[in-house]
């Protein structure tokens, strides 16, 4: 058993004959998603190595994380559709289906602080009359 190697598998899939269109970049593709499982398997190793911890628990943290970073991506994306695009914000049906939520979830998906984020991250203030003010500082007593 090849513990690391095993992880990098799962982690870091590699392509399949007929998953890469056009099928002539399939070679360039499978050699980019084996470098990709190597490089993920030497840091796991060094992790390992680095952090006496067990590879299976540093995987499923990494994994973890990456979802933790995808759900703020989402976030800052729903932030972005409703708050900053123009006069015709995204409606709630077609934003939910595409993020895998209901429409009263997007609602309540993001708040002052991804509006904040994703203002600095364009340069821009919110155009929408919905958008909600961040938070004032409280008064110093």
């Amino acid at each position: 058993m090849d513990l690391i190697g095993d992880l990098a598998a799962i982690r870091v899939p590699v392509p399949q004959p007929g998953d890469v269109t056009p099928q002539e970049l399939y070679p360039e593709a499978l050699a980019e998603a084996e470098q990709a499982r190597a490089d993920y398997a030497f840091a796991l190793e060094a992790q390992r190595d680095d952090l006496d911890e067990d590879p299976v628990l540093i995987a499923l943290g990494d994994a973890r994380a990456a979802r933790e970073a995808a759900d703020r991506e989402i976030r800052h994306l729903l932030a972005y559709g409703r708050e900053f695009h123009g006069d015709r914000p995204y409606k709630l049906e077609p934003l939910a289906r595409a993020a895998g939520m209901t429409p009263s979830g997007i609602r309540t998906a993001y708040g002052p602080g991804e509006i904040q984020t994703v203002a600095d991250r364009i340069g821009r203030t919110p155009d929408s009359r919905r958008a909600r003010p961040p938070a004032a500082p409280p008064e110093p007593s």
